[in-house]
C-alpha cells in the first residue's frame, strides 16, 4: 500500500462526511459515508485477516482521498446517497439503471393542476408518484385516472374561444373556457391523489356520498358520472390481494442474491476479483389500507463492500445492499410509515431516522417475525425468487445467443464476403433545429463496444437538414480515420432512409472512400436500404440478423438522445442565469443545488426564489424578469432522433 493515501487518511477530520476513494486513474471507486471521517477511512488500511476479501482487494486499489464534511451522519447519508446515483462507483450497490425510472406528476403549483410522466423529481412544488420500474404499468395507470378523472391535458389551451377536442370526448373539464368551478377541480385533484396514494377504500366512499348529493340535487348526468367511478374503483380492488387490516400502510420487501455462477467468474476473470454474489432481485409490495395495490421489481448491482466497520468479520451481504436499497430508492418515492424487510439493514438507526426526514413523520423498519406481516414478507420473498430465475434465465438465453449466427445473416442479406466485425452506427437528434449532436455507437463481434462511442456537436450552418448534419458527422469521421491511417468499419450503418444514406455515402465519395460496406435502416418497417438499390431488404421477422441491426440501431438513438439532453439542459440554465446580473459562478451553482432546475425556479415568487436560494431579494426579481424572456425546456417527448 503506498504511504500517500494511508498519510491522508491520518490527516482526516473527525466530523461526520462522505469519503471517496479512486484509483491511479481517477476512476471513482467506492463512495461511502462516516461519523468520523477520519476513523472509518484508517480502517481501510488497517485490514486483519478476518477482512472481507473484497474490502482488502478495494483498498489496495486506493491512491486518493477526498472527502466532503457534513453536520450530522443522517446529512452524510443523504450525500453519499446523491453521489452514489451521479457517479456508480463500481464497489457500491446500486439500483440497475434506475435513472430511466418514470414518475407520475401532479402540478399542484398550477390553478388547474395535470398529470405529467417525467423522469425526474424536483422541489418545485408538485407532487410525485413512484417510481415506476413497469412503465407499462405506470402508461395503464395514467390510462385508467385519464378516463376517471379528466384532469387538464394541455399546459397552454389551444384556443381562445372554444374547448379542444379532450373536451369532446370526455377527457377534459375545459378549466380554460371557465365550464368547470375551482372548487369542483380541486375536488378531482384529491381524489386522483386518493387514488395514486391507494387510498381506493376512502375514494369509494366519497364518490358513492357525491353520488348521493347530485342525486338529491337532480343532477342526474353527474350523478351517472360518479356511479360509474364508484364500479370502476370497486373491480379495482376486487382484483387487489387482502393481506392485513384495514389501517395497515406499509411496504413489504423481498430480497434474493440472483445466484449467476458463470457471470460472476466471467467478472473474477476480468478483474482478477474473488467469487462473490453481487447482484440482486428485489420485490417491494406496496400495501395500503391492507391490501396490495403494487408489486415493484428491482435489480441492484454492486460489490458489496459497505459495511459499519470494515476491518469487522464479513457480515450478511443483504443487509448492505438492502440498506443501499433504501436509502437510493425513498430519496425519490413515497415513503409509508412502515418499512417490513427480511432482515435488519446495516446502520439501521441512521435509516429510519433519514427515512422519517424525508417523510416529515416517524418512520419504522421492521423485520416481522410472525403473523400476517411475516407471511407478507414471505410472499415478497417468494416473489424476489421467481424474479431471479427470470432473470437468470434471460441473461443465459442473451449469452447463449450465438453473435455470429447473426452476423452471417446480416452479411448475406447486404451482400457482405465476410460477416461485419466491426459495425458504426450514427444517428442524429435534435429539437426543431437547436442543440443538434449525433452519435457514433460501435459493435464489435455482434456485441456493444461503448468505449468506443462517440458524440458530435453539429456545426453545420442549418442545423435543422438531417441530411446535412448526417454528411457532417460522416466527413468529420472517416477525414480523421484517413488522416491517423485507421482501418475503417467492416459496416457503416446510418439510422434513416434513403435521404440520410445519400448524404452519408456522399460524404465518403468526397473523402475518395469507394464503394463503402454501408446501409440504412428504416425506422417504420426496418428496411434496410442499400447504395444504387432502389428496393429495400426486409429481414424474415425473428431473423438472428434483425434483432442485430434493431439493437445497434436503438443504441445510437439512444445515445444521440442523452447526449442531446444533456447539452441542451446545460445550454438552457445557461443561457437563463448567466446574463443576469449579480449572478455568478458560485450562485448559480447554489441556486440550482437547492432548487434544481431553472423551470423549477420559473414556479416560484421572487420572494420565494429570494428564500430558498439564499440570495437578496433584488437579485430574485432579476432572475424573474430574465426567465419570462426565456422559453420553458421543452418536454422529452418533443425530442426528435432521426
Amino acid at each position: 500500500m503506498a504511504s500517500g493515501p494511508s498519510q491522508r487518511a491520518d490527516q482526516l477530520p473527525t466530523t461526520p462526511g462522505c469519503y471517496l476513494f479512486r484509483d491511479t486513474a481517477g476512476k471513482l471507486l467506492y463512495v461511502g459515508k462516516a461519523i468520523n471521517l477520519r476513523a472509518r477511512v484508517r480502517s481501510y488500511f488497517h485490514l486483519d485477516a478476518a477482512a472481507s476479501p473484497r474490502v482488502r482487494l478495494m483498498a489496495s486499489r486506493i491512491a486518493s482521498i477526498e472527502t466532503i464534511a457534513t453536520s450530522t451522519e443522517i446529512e452524510a447519508l443523504a450525500l453519499e446517497n446523491v453521489l452514489i446515483k451521479n457517479h456508480r462507483p463500481y464497489y457500491n450497490v446500486r439500483l440497475k439503471d434506475d435513472s430511466t425510472y418514470p414518475f407520475l406528476k401532479l402540478t399542484l403549483g398550477e390553478e388547474y393542476p395535470r398529470l405529467l410522466v417525467v423522469r425526474r423529481r424536483q422541489s418545485d412544488g408538485a407532487r410525485y408518484f413512484g417510481p415506476f420500474p413497469d412503465a407499462g404499468a405506470m402508461r395503464a395507470t395514467l390510462h385508467l385516472i385519464g378516463r376517471l378523472f379528466p384532469l387538464r391535458k394541455k399546459r397552454t389551451p389551444p384556443f381562445r374561444d372554444r374547448p379542444c377536442l379532450n373536451y369532446d370526448i370526455g377527457r377534459c373539464l375545459a378549466p380554460c373556457q371557465g365550464l368547470v368551478t375551482k372548487a369542483r377541480y380541486d375536488e378531482m385533484v384529491k381524489d386522483v391523489i386518493a387514488f395514486l396514494e391507494g387510498r381506493h377504500r376512502d375514494l369509494g366512499r366519497k364518490l358513492r356520498a357525491d353520488m348521493a348529493v347530485a342525486a338529491e340535487n337532480l343532477e342526474f348526468e353527474r350523478a351517472a358520472k360518479l356511479r360509474d367511478l364508484c364500479q370502476a374503483v370497486d373491480r379495482l380492488m376486487e382484483r387487489q390481494l387482502v393481506v392485513g387490516e384495514e389501517d395497515d400502510n406499509c411496504d413489504a420487501i423481498g430480497l434474493v442474491a440472483r445466484d449467476n455462477a458463470a457471470s460472476r467468474q466471467d467478472r473474477a476473470a476480468d478483474r482478477e476479483e474473488p467469487d462473490h454474489p453481487s447482484d440482486f432481485c428485489l420485490q417491494l409490495f406496496q400495501v395500503r389500507e391492507g391490501k396490495v395495490i403494487n408489486r415493484l421489481e428491482f435489480a441492484l448491482s454492486g460489490q458489496a463492500v459497505g459495511g459499519a466497520d470494515p476491518t469487522a468479520p464479513p457480515g450478511d451481504p443483504a443487509a448492505t445492499v438492502l440498506a443501499a436499497f433504501l436509502a437510493q430508492h425513498y430519496a425519490g418515492a413515497e415513503i409509508p410509515p412502515t418499512v417490513l424487510v427480511p432482515v435488519t439493514p446495516e446502520d439501521h438507526p441512521t435509516l429510519e431516522a433519514y427515512l422519517s426526514q424525508q417523510r416529515g413523520a416517524r418512520v419504522r423498519i421492521a423485520v416481522p417475525q410472525r403473523g400476517a406481516r411475516r407471511k407478507l414478507v414471505d410472499m415478497a420473498q417468494e416473489n424476489a425468487l421467481q424474479g431471479a430465475d427470470r432473470l437468470a434465465i434471460q441473461e443465459q438465453a442473451e449469452r447463449t445467443a450465438d453473435p455470429e449466427t447473426a452476423l452471417a445473416q446480416l452479411a448475406d442479406a447486404i451482400g457482405l464476403e465476410t460477416s461485419p466485425e466491426r459495425i458504426e452506427a450514427f444517428d442524429i437528434s435534435h429539437v426543431q433545429g437547436t442543440d443538434t449532436v449525433a452519435s457514433m455507437v460501435v459493435f464489435t463481434g455482434g456485441l456493444a463496444d461503448k468505449k468506443e462511442y462517440r458524440t458530435f456537436k453539429i456545426k453545420s450552418h442549418d442545423r435543422n437538414d438531417d441530411f446535412a448534419s448526417m454528411h457532417e458527422v460522416v466527413t468529420r469521421r472517416y477525414s480523421r480515420l484517413l488522416r491517423e491511417g485507421a482501418d475503417l468499419p467492416d459496416l457503416i450503418l446510418i439510422d434513416g432512409g434513403k435521404g440520410q444514406l445519400q448524404a452519408a455515402c456522399a460524404a465518403l465519395a468526397e473523402l475518395g472512400i469507394a464503394n463503402p460496406p454501408i446501409c440504412g435502416l428504416a425506422k417504420r418497417f426496418e428496411e434496410i436500404f442499400l447504395p444504387g438499390r432502389q428496393d429495400p431488404i426486409l429481414l424474415a421477422e425473428g431473423a438472428p440478423a434483425l434483432f442485430l441491426v434493431q439493437r445497434v440501431r436503438d443504441e445510437a438513438h439512444r445515445f444521440a438522445v442523452s447526449f442531446h439532453r444533456r447539452l441542451r439542459g446545460k445550454h438552457m440554465q445557461d443561457s437563463a442565469l448567466d446574463a443576469v446580473a449579480g449572478i455568478g459562478a458560485t450562485r448559480k451553482r447554489n441556486l440550482l443545488t437547492r432548487i434544481g432546475s431553472v423551470d423549477a425556479m420559473r414556479n416560484l415568487s421572487a420572494a420565494e426564489l429570494a428564500r430558498r436560494g439564499g440570495i437578496p431579494l433584488s437579485v430574485a426579481e432579476q432572475v424573474q424578469a430574465a426567465l419570462v424572456q426565456t422559453p420553458p425546456t421543452a418536454p422529452r417527448s418533443q425530442t426528435r432522433s432521426s
